[in-house]
């Protein structure tokens, strides 16, 4: 019981923190002003890590339109998610080169889970606010983080009865992606 509660924290824990390094990342290549929220609250997640990444980086890298530090944190993050899980569950204790993938595979597949939560979070409640309250600045920030998401899939799927119906197919997308991830 204890491993599962400790386990269940260490998710919660680490998939804020990955998630913020993603929102992170994805904000700053769509020129998202940082300071206002949700860019507040990533900033001050993440500039712990992400800071030091940037001084490590190449200029080039540090000066291309994405954030590779951000990402790179991401990774790391997962990396570190893949190591305390691994302790958590006993087999750090005979750890060896041939854990290292499995290893490696636990942190992608966190990387990949949280990537596909947040995508399905932030085009659910774009597609909420949409009907809720499409005036607001939440709608507009939206909007602009779920638009290139959307994009190619409105080119297939036309508006019906002025209904959008890309985010309900990308919905449905991103968690047969989750169900084939798990």
């Amino acid at each position: 019981m204890l491993i599962r509660i400790l386990s269940f924290l260490l998710d919660t824990l680490f998939f804020v923190l990955i998630g913020a390094a993603l929102l992170r990342a994805w904000m700053n290549r769509l020129r998202i002003n940082m300071n206002a929220q949700p860019g507040v609250f990533v900033m001050a997640v993440t500039d712990w890590l992400v800071k030091p990444l940037r001084r490590l980086l190449p200029t080039a890298l540090a000066k291309a339109r994405t954030d590779w530090a951000s990402l790179l944190a991401g990774l790391l993050l997962a990396l570190l998610y893949a190591l305390l899980w691994a302790a958590l569950v006993g087999a750090l204790l005979n750890l060896s080169a041939a854990m290292l993938p499995g290893l490696l595979l636990v942190a992608l597949k966190m990387f990949v889970r949280v990537a596909l939560q947040l995508a399905f979070a932030v085009v659910l409640v774009y597609a909420l606010m949409s009907w809720l309250q499409p005036g607001s600045p939440m709608y507009g920030l939206l909007g602009r983080l779920a638009g290139p998401l959307l994009a190619p899939l409105r080119r297939f799927i036309p508006a019906i009865g002025g209904i959008d119906l890309s985010a309900l197919v990308l919905l449905l997308l991103l968690q047969i992606g989750l169900m084939v991830l798990g």
